[in-house]
């Protein structure tokens, strides 16, 4: 990265909490938005889901409910802004392509980023994009936040991604594949869904005391990712967290805590107990790691915004480990995200 981006704003809507406030406090008080929910296929089937509880009717299809979780956490990002729509660009990452997924039956994915600021009531800036690619992806695209933030009439962009595991095609996927939490299977993943994203700017606001600012990011792609029917030897992200701490930002020994995406799948495990110690080489008595997933499930597109917007808050709110966190983020599609943050002191 050129220069270090700031978050400044955040919203949110999940399973835990209905804007980013609440998110965060449950995921800090390690609370679990988990439930039970019968599966039409196989019939009476029992899995755990993190599911966010709505009328119906804000459900009537999957692309709706989609949009509608999207426009209601960018509209809480804008809250404190001090730029207008206009100003601002939007970069979303929705569900991963190769996944079918059902909200891509009412709105193609060449439509979706139109519809979702549609339903906001905003116009935003036209370099607004939205990119395939998942949770990994939209931490990819901080380089293209310094980009955008460089053209004198973009103040800020709103970078995230939304996305449901809770549906039938998801859910007949991952069970066929054996990927589900449930009774016979502990190391199985928790489906979620959610809406993320965070406000980058380039100068800090506000007077807080404290500001998070994200320093660098790396990337690489995966060629034995959970589609295939090899585990991951970590190399890619081994690739993304070393290219991310390459600059003359903050580098690994002075990384006091980690926040991953990790969904507590199998392969995901497996990846990281593999990855992690080529890595992290200094020593250590302890490496705090945190997993949002652990409350609100695997959120698909969105953990990658929620894996920055969480360590933003633990630096802003004075419960982080230390100075100096790196975000560890996976897209299912086989990408590898890796960004450097750190909370710095105002003078």
């Amino acid at each position: 990265m050129k220069r270090p981006l700031y978050i400044t704003g955040a919203g949110a809507v999940t399973a835990a909490g209905l804007d980013a406030s609440q998110t965060l406090a449950a995921i800090r008080a390690s609370l679990s938005a988990f439930e039970e929910i019968d599966l039409i296929d196989p019939m009476g089937a029992i899995q755990i889901v993190a599911r966010i509880p709505v009328h119906w009717q804000l459900r009537a299809t999957d692309g709706a409910w989609l949009v509608n979780m999207a426009s209601r956490a960018i509209v809480e990002a804008l809250r404190t802004s001090m730029a207008g729509p206009a100003a601002t660009a939007i970069l979303l990452a929705p569900p991963e392509s190769f996944r079918n997924h059902p909200a891509y039956n009412d709105i193609p994915p060449s439509g979706f980023l139109a519809a979702v600021i549609k339903a906001t009531g905003n116009r935003f800036h036209a370099a607004s994009r939205a990119i395939d690619g998942g949770a990994a992806a939209s931490v990819g695209l901080l380089d293209r936040a310094v980009e955008l933030l460089e053209q004198p009439d973009v103040g800020q962009v709103l970078l995230g991604g939304v996305d449901s595991l809770v549906n039938e095609t998801d859910l007949s996927r991952l069970g066929k594949a054996g990927r589900l939490k449930g009774a016979e299977n502990a190391q199985g993943l928790v489906p979620g869904e959610a809406a993320a994203f965070v406000r980058l700017t380039r100068e800090p606001e506000g007077k807080a005391a404290v500001v998070a600012a994200i320093h660098s990011v790396g990337t690489a792609q995966e060629t034995d990712s959970v589609l295939s029917d090899r585990y991951s030897q970590g190399r890619a992200m081994l690739g993304a967290l070393r290219d991310a701490v390459r600059g003359s930002g903050p580098s690994e020994p002075n990384i006091n805590f980690v926040v991953s995406n990790g969904n507590g799948e199998r392969y995901s495990g497996w990846e990281l107990l593999i990855a992690r110690p080529r890595f992290y080489r200094t020593r250590r008595e302890i490496l705090p790691t945190a997993y949002p997933a652990m409350t609100i499930g695997d959120i698909g597109a969105a953990g990658g915004a929620m894996a920055l917007m969480l360590a933003a808050d633990s630096f802003v709110n004075d419960y982080a480990p230390g100075p100096t966190a790196i975000c560890e983020v996976a897209s299912e599609g086989g990408l590898r995200a890796a960004a450097v943050m750190a909370g710095m002191t105002r003078r």
